[in-house]
């Protein structure tokens, strides 16, 4: 007698579909580590901010130094002075602040 031709191709397909769902399973596992990576981009941002920081330094310790030489001999504006300074902090103080606003805006 002959059998169904659907029969068989049921049995022949469960370990296909066994092996699909096998492979779903691992990929998406497997996913979890690939997401945990850091970014490009922030890597990127990061290193930009430690290139900044270390070029900024120097000069910002230059600029204090001739401030206050010209503070001294009275050839500056006050205004000039208290604009550094607050240039200076907020120039070394830029990762605080962006933490500081990100936390109050929840991102």
């Amino acid at each position: 007698m002959l059998q169904p031709i659907t029969r068989g191709v049921a049995h022949a397909a469960a370990p296909v579909a066994r092996t699909f769902a096998l492979s779903f399973a691992i990929v998406l596992i497997l996913s979890q580590a690939a997401f945990a990576q850091s970014s490009p981009f922030l890597t990127g941002a990061t290193a930009l901010e430690s290139n900044i920081l270390a070029w900024l330094t120097p000069i910002a310790i230059i600029l204090v130094m001739v401030l206050g030489g010209m503070a001294m001999a009275n050839r500056i504006s006050w205004g000039w002075c208290i604009g550094a300074i607050l240039g200076i902090a907020l120039a070394f103080g830029a990762p605080q602040i962006v933490a500081w606003v990100r936390g109050m805006f929840g991102v």
